[in-house]
């Protein structure tokens, strides 16, 4: 069994997140939520209202938007072309944006404002406004509008 206990601590804005985790900014906004085991790198920018789940990756300079999800295990990258030697590409999550389980976000893209990234998909190109891709690469599947229709019946 290990030995590691899980515990919220409070951060500055009134944000929370559950130890142990790596945060290496302060820019992260009211009402926010961290999970364990996730690592925020410098510089990083998070809203207001979001919820990061436990074991994710979010690379040096990237910067989420206000009532984001980001499901667990998933990975925003900075360097499109490792190892870089600094010269970084951050990633971009607009407003209201949803990320599933295990997806890997591509250094440079931009996640428009109300779009759903599927679980285990693999983003290499800017995802447009309120539209749903999920695959690897990411594929268009539907705009969100369907896919809350699909989510309130439970399809």
């Amino acid at each position: 069994m290990s030995d590691i206990v899980s515990k919220m601590v409070e951060l500055a804005n009134g944000a929370t997140a559950w130890t142990p985790c790596m945060i290496g900014s302060e820019m992260i906004g009211s009402g926010t939520n961290i999970g364990a085991l996730s690592h925020i790198g410098k510089k990083v920018k998070i809203g207001n209202d979001c919820r990061i789940q436990g074991s994710v990756y979010i690379a040096d300079g990237c910067m989420i938007g206000d009532n984001v999800f980001i499901g667990p295990n998933a990975t925003l990258t900075n360097d499109r072309y490792p190892p870089s030697g600094g010269v970084w590409s951050p990633v971009v999550v607009e407003d209201g944006v949803v990320i599933g389980a295990n997806s890997t976000i591509v250094a440079g893209v931009t996640l428009h404002e109300g779009c759903i990234i599927g679980a285990g998909t693999v983003v290499t190109t800017d995802i447009p406004n309120n539209q749903v891709w999920a695959g690897n690469p990411a594929q268009f599947l539907m705009h969100r509008d369907e896919y809350e229709s699909k989510r309130e019946r439970n399809e």
